[in-house]
């Protein structure tokens, strides 16, 4: 079977399968797989941002999966997936790579992409590398545009390898490092610190991801023009949500994509940096709609 898909397994009391995928170099791709394998309705795609894995998707993807199969996946280097041993590796097109290869393995032809972040970004790549293999995308706070400031301070932290000690500390930690996010309660900020952070062996808690990501991006001087990524989407209904605070997603750059595509609908999330976590009302009506005809 195309990527090596080794048999399902259903973590104790879980919603969701878990599947091991070789990629095509060989390294492990962990993937959530929510749903009815067999239903009719068009599967979504849930991708990531830059240092997230799958987890932060469940309740999105629980939510969904009464009637539509939802994968989901870690990128390499982050969550249950190999890390790379070649840093270089760590670059939009090995990540686009990654997830064709588990499209395929997961016999998922056709999918509604939802992206967050770098997740957006990926999304309008497949836009260009496999456009027949989207029916439409969901991108979350990211466009063809990045505005520099947030970009520099996702980059100060993705890098840094500094352990904490207990999870008090590490749910200190998260609150720094996204400090837009609309949570109020103890217990949700110690849930996202537990999808941030895994324990070490000697016991120290560490970023749950390789922090040689970074390396690719430090090298970068100046991005790409990303317009004709995101035009590449012109062919399917195209949700875009923001951040009404959001430092990556500018309100200039979130104008101008809804001037330049008449298949776009666009919504601002009030009260919400980047990137909002698509479980606030406002997102959740716009996606439920969204969705419906798809």
């Amino acid at each position: 079977m195309a990527g090596n898909l080794k048999p399902a397994t259903r973590a104790r009391g879980a919603n969701f399968r878990e599947h091991t995928i070789s990629a095509q170099d060989g390294l492990a791709l962990y993937v959530r797989d929510y749903g009815d394998a067999n239903s009719e309705r068009t599967p979504l795609l849930c991708l990531t941002g830059l240092t997230r894995n799958s987890a932060d998707y469940h309740a999105f993807a629980s939510a969904r999966s009464a009637d539509r199969r939802v994968i989901s996946l870690d990128y390499r280097g982050r969550g249950r997936s190999g890390y790379d041993p070649d840093w270089r590796n760590y670059k939009p097109e090995t990540y686009i790579g990654d997830i064709r290869h588990v499209l395929a393995a997961t016999n998922c032809h056709r999918v509604v992409s939802v992206g967050t972040s770098l997740g957006a970004m990926l999304t309008m790549g497949l836009g260009v590398a496999a456009p027949s293999t989207l029916a439409g995308a969901i991108l979350n706070d990211a466009g063809p545009e990045l505005d520099p400031a947030g970009i520099a301070r996702i980059l100060e932290y993705v890098g840094d390898d500094t352990p904490v000690d207990d999870w008090d500390a590490a749910t200190a930690r998260v609150k720094t490092l996204f400090p837009s996010l609309p949570i109020t309660s103890k217990e949700d900020w110690r849930a996202l610190a537990e999808r941030t952070f895994r324990i070490r062996e000697d016991g120290k808690l560490v970023y749950d991801w390789d922090t040689a990501i970074v390396n690719n991006l430090r090298a970068i001087k100046e991005l790409p023009d990303l317009w004709a990524l995101f035009h590449a989407l012109r062919q399917v209904p195209v949700l875009a949500l923001r951040g009404e605070t959001s430092d990556v997603l500018s309100p200039e750059t979130f104008e101008r994509m809804g001037e330049t595509m008449a298949n776009l609908t666009r919504v601002t999330v009030p009260g919400v940096g980047h990137v909002p976590s698509m479980e606030e009302p406002v997102a959740k009506q716009a996606i439920d709609a969204f969705l419906n005809d798809l």
